[in-house]
């Protein structure tokens, strides 16, 4: 099986230097990303350092583990913090992140890169963040008795690891010293295949979306457009949940106002929001010589944390595709949450609805028919507020659990 595997990572590296060559921008930055690696790690890295490396696949798996990193560093500013990544979208957005002190790609997961690697690197403590099991890695790291542990772990019935066929890969998570999973689910599972080295530490992105909420800046210039007014906040919008969206903010008669930040901010995808509604719409670039104005749309990144404070209600999208974003950011402001049909592999989610915090909906109607009882409805509204804001302060703490045995 070892054998498969290493023929899968070659052929792997094959298939993406012929996507690069065709042009794929993903493909090209994996490989600039990994040119001379070793080189740079070597010239990079400083003697006598004591080092922790911690590996994220791609940017979710980072904010899974930030709040990890910055407590780490915070008690322990005598380690060194090695941050890797597997994935462009990942290294790309947070290859200046202050709170690591060396960021780089991983290399390709081969025998003889991962034994380069170790040896340049020498980590006392290795941690890998909810995914991603590379053999020659976590062999080799297991080899040289280095600790190695799996943090904001969130295991599925329908892995490898839980079938028949599962041994070789089963064999791969007793190379870790100690795995912390977000929840009973995980941690049975894991028992079910003689792995009891864990602790149930829960989902440290709580720990995360209370930090942004307590640190998030005002903005005063969107504080001005909402006045006072009933505003609700969509956030990381696509096609399908604009269409919605609009067709509301077109039909009713509340006078709400909507800040809109979608997912796509490219000048085509703004100007045919603008164009479909019959309301008067402003790019945020634009809004201090805009007037009057009944919808906000986000033309940059970066904000959408921070304007959750300004909303009454939260719509999220990804819902009508692949999945919704994240709903923590609005629930931490105490929004009741709205978003589309397809939010079944999100726990969050699904327990806040459980809880009468989120509504997910699946058509116009649903869509519709709940934002008119949240905007006519005070006492409602606040109750499902209420039940955001608590969702989330009950499940606070586990960067701290997480730390405590780390240290």
């Amino acid at each position: 099986m070892t054998s498969l595997y290493n023929l899968a990572i070659y052929t792997y590296n094959i298939l993406i230097r012929i996507s690069a060559a065709f042009g794929n921008s993903k493909a090209k930055l994996w490989l600039k990303g990994r040119e001379n690696i070793f080189e740079r790690i070597d010239a990079a890295l400083k003697p006598q350092e004591k080092r922790i490396w911690i590996h994220a696949s791609s940017l979710g798996e980072f904010e899974q583990g930030r709040p990890v990193i910055e407590k780490l560093k915070e008690l322990r500013p005598d380690y060194k913090i090695v941050l890797t990544f597997f994935s462009p979208s990942g290294y790309e957005i947070r290859k200046d992140y202050k709170g690591a002190d060396y960021i780089f790609y991983l290399p390709i997961d081969k025998r003889e890169n991962a034994a380069r690697f170790l040896d340049l690197v020498k980590p006392e403590k290795v941690i890998f963040i909810k995914y991603e099991f590379w053999h020659n890695y976590l062999t080799s790291i297991k080899s040289r008795n280095i600790p190695l542990f799996l943090i904001s772990a969130n295991f599925r019935k329908d892995q490898h690891f839980f079938k028949w066929y599962g041994g070789w890969f089963r064999k791969l998570l007793h190379n870790f010293e100690h795995i912390f999973v977000q929840n009973e689910r995980s941690a049975n599972l894991l028992k079910s295949i003689n792995i009891n080295r864990i602790t149930i530490a829960g989902d440290t992105r709580f720990d995360r979306v209370y930090s942004i909420a307590t640190s998030s800046r005002e903005l005063p210039e969107v504080k001005n457009f909402v006045d006072g007014s009933f505003c609700i906040i969509a956030g990381s919008t696509w096609e399908p949940d604009e269409k919605l969206l609009i067709k509301y903010l077109n039909e009713t008669s509340h006078p709400v106002k909507m800040i809109v930040a979608p997912h796509e901010i490219k000048d085509a995808a703004i100007e045919n929001i603008i164009q479909k509604l019959n309301k008067k719409a402003v790019r945020y670039s634009q809004l201090q010589n805009a007037g009057a104005a009944d919808i906000l749309i986000i033309d940059n990144i970066g904000m959408l944390s921070s304007l959750y404070r300004y909303g009454k209600i939260a719509y999220i999208g990804g819902g009508f595709g692949k999945g919704i974003h994240n709903i923590l950011e609005a629930a931490t402001f105490g929004l009741p949450v709205l978003f589309g049909p397809n939010y079944q592999k999100f726990q969050e989610a699904v327990n806040l609805t459980k809880a009468g915090g989120a509504f997910p909906i699946k058509d116009y109607d649903e869509l519709r028919s709940t934002l008119n009882i949240l905007i006519e409805d005070t006492v409602k509204n606040n109750n499902c507020s209420q039940t955001s804001r608590q969702f989330i302060e009950n499940n606070l703490g586990a960067t701290d659990i997480i730390l405590k045995a780390l240290l």
